[in-house]
């Protein structure tokens, strides 16, 4: 996750406001083939100095996608962002003349605004050092968010002390076609060892509740959760502009890039966003 008023240090809670651009890749589009078209955008933001950053993310679960992650203090913030973005004429030409280039790599197109949950996040995690984020997304039923609410605060109250490796930020949709009802819980992992090591914490919930506390809690998520889906993803540096203390933090985010054959975008056609700057991302089963 992203922000706006990065710490020195690289270290920073998650967002407040969080975008999500989410593009769908067509056959035998992804890989290098997407990192070369997306370099146009980091080219294009670099070359601006822009101060809003973003992180890339390639799907190992699910259709072939590619999420851009944005996040901002406030939704004031964002505002101004995108105001700044819209006088800036250079950086408007540059970002339409990659979006012709990129559309042509593309089925399908969304984004997404969400915001933390910051009393039910959990030790949301390290995602500078991060090479991959697990995305859980869980659409409630109308009218059940209560019992959703008592769900989640069970499950933060006891991995908080059953499992102290445990680790989530919690969003809540606000804008977008699934807004009002759909939650994200994402964990930045720095090694999927990570996965190896938390397949005991269901076991470890388990002793920690007992009997009558795991019989309310698969009472409370049949009243309550009508789908969940859970994907994986991997950071993308090549196709992500991050900040410069997360670069000195880790020197994972300065890979090298190739930028040849990029003068000439093909022609096609690109989807237009509100804001230039934010060319991209997001839905809610990411």
């Amino acid at each position: 996750m992203v922000a706006q008023d990065m710490k020195s240090d690289a270290v920073m809670p998650p967002p407040k406001v969080l975008l999500i651009m989410r593009e769908y890749v067509k056959p035998g589009k992804a890989g290098a083939i997407h990192e070369k078209s997306e370099a146009a955008f980091v080219n294009a933001v670099k070359a601006a100095n822009w101060p809003t950053h973003y992180v890339a993310l390639n799907s190992l679960s699910g259709r072939s996608r590619a999420l851009f992650l944005m996040g901002y203090p406030s939704f004031e913030a964002w505002e101004k962002d995108n105001q700044a973005t819209e006088k800036n004429a250079a950086l408007n030409a540059a970002l339409d003349k990659a979006s012709v280039n990129d559309g042509e790599l593309l089925s399908e197109y969304d984004q997404g605004v969400f915001t933390l949950d910051t009393e039910n996040s959990l030790r949301a995690g390290d995602a500078v050092h991060a090479r991959y984020l697990e995305i859980s997304s869980y659409r409630i039923k109308p009218g059940h968010r209560k019992e959703w609410m008592d769900l989640v605060k069970i499950y933060h109250d006891t991995l908080e002390k059953a499992v102290p490796d445990a680790h989530w930020a919690l969003y809540e949709s606000y804008y977008g076609a699934d807004n009002g009802g759909v939650y994200l819980v994402i964990s930045p992992m720095k090694s999927l060892a990570e996965d190896d090591a938390s397949m005991g914490d269901g076991k470890k919930l388990q002793e920690a509740l007992g009997a009558e506390g795991m019989k309310h809690v698969g009472e409370l998520t049949a009243a309550c959760v009508e789908s969940t889906q859970t994907n994986l993803f991997s950071m993308n540096p090549k196709m992500s502009y991050p900040a410069a203390e997360w670069i000195k933090a880790d020197s994972f985010w300065a890979p090298k890039m190739e930028t040849a054959g990029m003068k000439k975008p093909a022609s096609g056609s690109a989807p237009k966003t509100e804001s230039a700057a934010m060319k991209k991302p997001a839905a809610a089963n990411q």
